[in-house]
């Protein structure tokens, strides 16, 4: 028996191997190193203790992490503590899904290229456009590759986007468009909203590509249709809408509105939190552009015998056709988050997540009108919202949030780490998940905090 059980080395295996390379002993081996270089006596490390003794540790640690299985989650800004049927993960985790690998190959693929079909499907449904990808990284990657692919599609070299949507989908364009020598403008806010007038005076006729987000990051929903109308005042110009898809079920589709372009993150739809990742990227868009999409597309055919399959049908990327010619990288797609978000529209289907999206509605709003009701709570718009808002106050928002959580609750996200220019205050987000009690409990903690 070795000295040391966990090491799968036996005393006699470790004195063949030192006879083969011609030492006799493990200090012999290493007898290159500096003796002042060498660490003198045993390691710092605990005894040896049973699996059982290492399990009960690791699961004291363990229980020192919070998650929102332990607090009431009132956090969002682009991920979102949703309700996931117990069968999404009953169905991702089989095996043949699980493991299976990129669908290079139909006829050992069907399967996974029927559900990303499936998922384009859907999709394209859900946002009204003619077609959608097999998905992108995540909602902030596609918002850079959708602008990218815009912006080649108008042979322009400028980007505006709205300074109202996600700061992280923003600075990961900046990344995309410094290293490619494209110029980024952004479009300042009006109150919780992007300025209209200010657009007018920025996108002139250098400009290729506008970008709004709506549900914008403050929650409040964007008047879409007249930055529609502004982007395609000139030919060559393109509108890309970013979403929360949850939002969509209840809402005019972007591709009623007359957006070219649609973008978003996936999260939402049967994909757990997971410490910020990995997510799923929407990418839907109308027939223009094809050919110019990042990712793939999975087709509908017949086999030889004249039977329904699935095939790979379209991959405008560098490793599929000339560099030159690509506009994009992308090499991959979240399959495993596109069998998820799958599965969960499938189970729901129209009523059920029309039903999700009514819920975030109303119990949002129930919890804004409790909250306005407070002496030291600012509203600070009467924009609509759809599932999260923003309010204001005097008091540090650090402070309040760690206090909130003191109270077992997350409390959303800090105004001024966003914008210090608005102040103390949170951006608060509201699912389906949430109770009465959760937010009443809400209501009455900040209510003694403030």
């Amino acid at each position: 028996m070795s000295k040391y059980p966990y090491i799968p080395h036996t005393d006699e295996e470790i004195k063949e191997m030192l006879d083969v390379v011609g030492v006799s002993s493990l200090e012999d081996l290493f007898s290159d190193i500096p003796e002042e270089m060498k660490m003198k006596g045993e390691l710092d490390l605990p005894a040896s203790q049973s699996e059982g003794e290492v399990f009960g540790y690791l699961s004291k640690l363990a229980k020192k992490n919070k998650t929102t299985n332990d607090l009431a989650c009132f956090m969002g800004g682009g991920a979102y503590d949703h309700y996931i049927p117990s069968v999404v993960n009953h169905i991702t985790g089989r095996s043949e899904f699980y493991t299976a690998y990129t669908p290079y190959q139909p006829e050992v693929s069907q399967g996974t290229l029927q559900y990303i079909f499936e998922y384009q499907t859907l999709m394209a449904n859900l946002t009204g456009m003619d077609y959608a990808n097999a998905s992108l990284y995540d909602g902030q990657s596609a918002v850079a590759e959708a602008a990218i692919m815009t912006t080649q599609m108008s042979k322009k070299n400028k980007i505006a986007i709205s300074e109202t949507a996600d700061p992280q989908a923003i600075t990961v364009l900046r990344t995309y468009t410094h290293a490619r020598g494209m110029e980024l403008v952004l479009i300042p806010r009006d109150g919780m909203v992007t300025s209209l007038d200010k657009a007018k005076e920025i996108v002139d006729d250098t400009v290729g590509t506008v970008i709004i987000q709506s549900p914008n990051f403050y929650g409040y929903i964007e008047d879409i249709a007249p930055f529609v109308e502004l982007a395609h005042s000139q030919k060559k110009r393109y509108i890309i809408q970013s979403t929360d898809p949850t939002s969509l079920p209840i809402m005019k589709k972007p591709g009623e509105l007359g957006v070219d372009v649609v973008v978003g993150d996936g999260q939402a739809f049967g994909i757990p939190l997971q410490f910020g990742g990995p997510y799923l990227g929407i990418l839907a868009f109308n027939k223009p552009f094809l050919r110019k999409i990042p990712g793939r597309i999975v087709g509908q055919t017949e086999d030889m015998d004249g039977k329904r399959s699935w095939v790979l049908t379209l991959s405008a990327r560098e490793q599929h056709i000339k560099r030159e010619r690509a506009t994009s990288n992308i090499c991959s797609n979240q399959g495993l988050n596109v069998l998820a978000a799958t599965v969960y529209m499938s189970l729901l289907g129209k009523k059920g997540m029309k039903e999700v999206s009514y819920q975030c509605i109303a119990k949002s709003h129930y919890l804004f009108e409790k909250l306005s009701g407070l002496d030291k709570v600012k509203v600070l718009t009467d924009k609509p919202f759809f599932k999260e808002f923003s309010i204001g106050f005097d008091k540090d928002a650090d402070e309040v949030l760690a206090k909130l959580e003191e109270n077992g609750i997350l409390g959303g996200i800090s105004l001024s780490r966003i914008d210090e220019s608005l102040g103390n205050g949170l951006i608060i987000a509201v699912t389906e998940k949430r109770t009465k009690e959760e937010m009443d409990k809400f209501v009455k903690t900040l209510e003694e905090v403030l």
